[in-house]
């Protein structure tokens, strides 16, 4: 059964800690931020679960303040007419300052090194000549004329490769997927792997910047590390399921991958020989959380205002100039004569079409109207009705 709502004040749920700056986007007059709601029109979220969540009929929208959206089932939602919002790109200078400081202070041995320094704590006068002593263990090679392979070129891994660049690495980059707009962005230095078997073979570090999929779960495995070059370095900040645990524990315990730099520790990385395990810092910084909640406020308030989308996972990127006319936005399967049966209502009713796109994804589209008329309550309800009854249609706005 399609859902038809004519939105005045809105509600604003949040289920963690968004960022005021972020929250501020929403105008108090135009918005209310209820965290006790059980209906609100909008969801902003970083890392809560909402797999068991129930979802009022008001919802429309849920923005996660971050990139993955494991989080949210995304399937349930696109069922019911629900834009589930990212934020890519928000985190990438936060992800991509830790990367290559990892990259640097593992080639340098600086973890290692600065946890048996402060085991000398005790030793008195004797520090020093200990030092001086010990030093050798920690002797580490430098990253300038290394070749560093970055697998997936999107806003954090074209950074990475860009500054790995300015650094005086070799960078070579594999991204089948590769968008447009990174392209434009990605140093012409960065050479390109034809496939993924020639960036293993030829690279010294190896970075990963890819969402898990049924394709890349368990990419890092015993027939990728056979490919690689005996002491290679590898950096996950992207997700743990990426890597065969099993397979890296025996890689490393050989000295084929010389250390595995990860943001996802578990009780049994924690047991491999010679990796630096995170607590989850990649995004974590005062900056990135800001930029996230400002990015999936925008987006939000855009699209509950005006019906745009940008950045959705399971709804078509469309943007219609908004003039302030009234504007249908409605969500639906991807069938014939959809848009048709939608305008012949409207023109039964002499309202005439100003504007109007209409984008598909996959088993369903959306469409934006702008109509040149105004539209009273009475005409509204009619509109609702008329509406409801078409076969196909998941949820239709008058904005």
């Amino acid at each position: 059964m399609s859902t038809i709502t004519l939105e005045k004040v809105k509600t604003i749920k949040t289920l963690n800690q968004i960022a005021a700056c972020g929250l501020d986007i929403f105008k108090q007059d135009q918005y209310t931020i209820d965290n006790d709601t059980s209906n609100p029109d909008a969801i902003l979220v970083r890392s809560a679960n909402m797999h068991s969540m129930e979802f009022g009929d008001q919802l429309k929208a849920i923005a996660r303040a971050g990139a993955g959206v494991n989080n949210i089932p995304v399937d349930k939602c696109t069922e019911r007419g629900i834009v589930v919002f990212n934020t890519p790109g928000a985190n990438a200078n936060a992800v991509k300052e830790l990367v290559l400081t990892s990259l640097i202070a593992s080639s340098r041995n600086l973890f290692a090194g600065t946890a048996w320094t402060k085991s000398l704590e005790g030793e008195g006068e004797q520090i020093p000549k200990l030092v001086e002593a010990g030093k050798k263990q920690f002797v580490g090679q430098e990253i300038k004329g290394k070749t560093l392979g970055v697998i997936g070129l999107g806003a954090i891994g074209a950074l990475v490769a860009n500054d790995a660049l300015a650094l005086e690495m070799d960078v070579i980059g594999f991204d089948p997927f590769i968008s447009v707009d990174t392209a434009w962005k990605l140093s012409r230095n960065v050479q390109r792997a034809m496939t993924i078997e020639q960036l293993f073979a030829e690279s010294d570090y190896i970075t990963v910047h890819v969402p898990l999929t049924e394709e890349t779960r368990g990419m890092f495995n015993e027939a990728a590390f056979r490919m690689m070059k005996q002491g290679v370095h590898i950096l996950n900040f992207s997700r743990g399921e990426l890597v065969n645990e099993a397979d890296m524990a025996e890689a490393l315990e050989s000295g084929k991958v010389g250390m595995y730099i990860t943001d996802f520790p578990n009780e049994q990385v924690l047991k491999m020989k010679n990796v630096i395990p995170f607590p989850h810092l990649g995004a974590s910084t005062k900056e990135s959380e800001e930029n996230c909640a400002m990015m999936a406020a925008r987006q939000v308030k855009d699209f509950l205002e005006t019906g745009n989308i940008k950045n959705s996972v399971n709804f078509p990127n469309v943007s219609l100039p908004y003039t302030g006319r009234h504007r249908v936005s409605a969500f639906h399967r991807n069938v014939p004569n959809m848009v048709g049966q939608i305008t012949s209502i409207l023109s039964g009713y002499n309202l005439n079409i100003a504007d109007m796109v209409n984008r598909s994804r996959n088993e369903y589209a959306y469409t934006l109207i702008d109509l040149d008329n105004q539209v009273d309550e009475d005409m509204l309800s009619i509109l609702k009705i008329k509406f409801s009854q078409i076969a196909g249609m998941i949820t239709i706005r008058m904005i």
